[in-house]
């Protein structure tokens, strides 16, 4: 069984009793599935994985520190999963939230690979809602605020991290609008 089958059982069972949670990793599987073809066929896989398992800390018995990224991260690391552990720790720019929580120094612990993978999974979260529709990342934004509140971490963190997440959109658009779509691995 290859990565993204894995992670797509895996998270379905962690955190399918959550309901519209579930729903939205589904919703942003299926997009990683369709920008996947901007990358090295190598790389696919494991923007598919990453995006069934960007929430899954969102799963009650995985719930330590509240902050679902990190939450997340440490499982698949225990799993033997480093690479996807990382894409899941960093996701949507959570060193950003984990600031404001004080949990810098623990997101650490995972590299922050800062690739067209993170930025294309990145897309895929803020362009899927919460009950999986499509929206645009500042439609996002606006969900964010309006169902955590404008002072809470998670709508800050988002806030702080803005312009490095449109600047990764961007990328992602301009190589979709691109003719020819799969592109060659970028350096990390």
């Amino acid at each position: 069984m290859n990565i993204a089958c894995w992670a797509e059982h895996y998270s379905s069972r962690m955190v399918s009793p959550l309901g519209a949670r579930w729903t939205h990793i589904a919703a942003v599987a299926e997009q990683a599935r369709r920008v996947s073809s901007l990358l090295p066929r190598h790389e696919r896989e494991i923007l598919i994985a990453a995006a069934y398992l960007h929430d899954i800390g969102y799963a009650p018995e995985l719930a330590i520190t509240g902050f679902h990224p990190l939450d997340g991260a440490r499982l698949l690391r225990l799993l033997g999963h480093d690479r996807v552990a990382g894409l899941v720790a960093h996701h949507t720019r959570a060193l950003h939230e984990a600031r404001l929580r004080g949990l810098e120094k623990a997101l650490a612990e995972f590299d922050d690979e800062g690739s067209l993978v993170s930025g294309a999974l990145a897309y895929c979260d803020l362009t899927t809602g919460p009950s999986g529709e499509r929206m645009t990342p500042e439609q996002r934004l606006l969900d964010v605020e309006a169902r955590y509140g404008e002072d809470n971490p998670v709508t800050n963190g988002l806030r702080a991290a803005w312009s490095e997440l449109m600047d990764a959109i961007r990328q992602v658009e301009e190589l979709l609008r691109q003719p020819t779509r799969s592109v060659v691995a970028q350096p990390r």
